[in-house]
């Protein structure tokens, strides 16, 4: 009995190296779509007020560990009895982010003045209703992105056996939500940390001078996560198409990857944002006017 026992816990322990090196190998492999990931929701958690960040922070979070939730089943179910699914489910997925980016590009060149009061510089209280579609926002987009990076981190451990999948995918997932969010509230409360070093080093010295540096620098961070963001959501997209559709994967052979991926996400964005807008006005039209 014994000797059974000491078995069992030798299986243990291969079982977590074996998911130890997978782990390591899957994170490593998801490392891109963690860096947009981080990008994304860091732009999307920021232009609230001090005293509103780190609650929407943990209102997305929460959102984004149930989509997890929901994601990792669904997705070895889909895997074990109708894999095809999970191309269609990334391909709409990419066509959702790429809304999101164009929607953002748009808003910028046509919509200027309400961008720029964004930025980090001049916050506004926002309404409780226009708060929870942000939260709604974001938890939809870390939906997509999560649903790619537990794809993606199932890929490098199929030849393993179902216990094998099943734990090192979970654990990517745990680590990506966060690794994400943890970094992600690092940068929103950036100005408080800065705050509190000017009030301990009394506005003097070297701490005083990290402090004002803190709190100029985070509307430039805000700003920066912006762009990078936006780009982010386009280059996941088009990565999406180029990786998933044959022909898309085909064309342009001598086209650098990141040109491509972002031509192909700036295009299908476009394509998404037309055919939503139309849609939308055929709504307005045929709905009944209020009198």
């Amino acid at each position: 009995m014994a000797s059974g026992f000491f078995a069992i816990l030798d299986d243990i322990a291969a079982l977590m190296d074996d998911v130890a090196v997978s782990a390591k190998i899957a994170t490593r492999k998801t490392a891109g779509i963690l860096g947009d990931d981080l990008a994304v929701n860091a732009e999307k958690a920021t232009g609230f007020l001090a005293s509103r960040e780190l609650p929407v922070l943990w209102a997305i979070t929460k959102g984004s560990l149930l989509n997890k939730v929901i994601i990792l089943p669904v997705v070895f179910l889909l895997n074990y009895f109708f894999p095809i699914a999970i191309t269609y489910i990334l391909i709409l997925g990419g066509f959702y982010l790429a809304y999101e980016g164009v929607e953002k590009i748009v808003e910028y060149f046509f919509h200027k003045k309400h961008a720029e009061n964004t930025t980090g510089e001049e916050v506004i209280e926002q309404p409780a209703d226009e708060e929870k579609s942000k939260i709604k926002s974001a938890v939809t987009t870390d939906f997509i992105l999560s649903v790619e990076i537990v794809i993606i981190a199932l890929s490098t451990v199929m030849g393993k056996d179902l216990t094998t999948q099943i734990i090192t995918v979970s654990i990517v997932a745990l680590l990506a939500t966060i690794g994400v969010y943890g970094i992600v509230a690092l940068i929103v409360r950036m100005d408080d940390a800065g705050y509190k070093l000017i009030d301990r080093s009394k506005n003097e010295g070297f701490l005083s001078k990290l402090g004002n540096l803190l709190v100029k620098l985070l509307p430039w961070v805000i700003k920066f996560l912006a762009v990078v963001g936006t780009i982010a959501l386009l280059l996941v997209s088009g990565g999406i198409f180029v990786h998933n559709i044959e022909y898309i994967h085909h064309l342009l052979p001598n086209v650098p990857s990141v040109i491509k991926e972002f031509g192909i996400g700036l295009i299908a964005g476009l394509v998404a944002l037309g055919v939503i807008t139309i849609v939308k006005k055929a709504i307005s039209l045929f709905r009944p006017k209020a009198k």
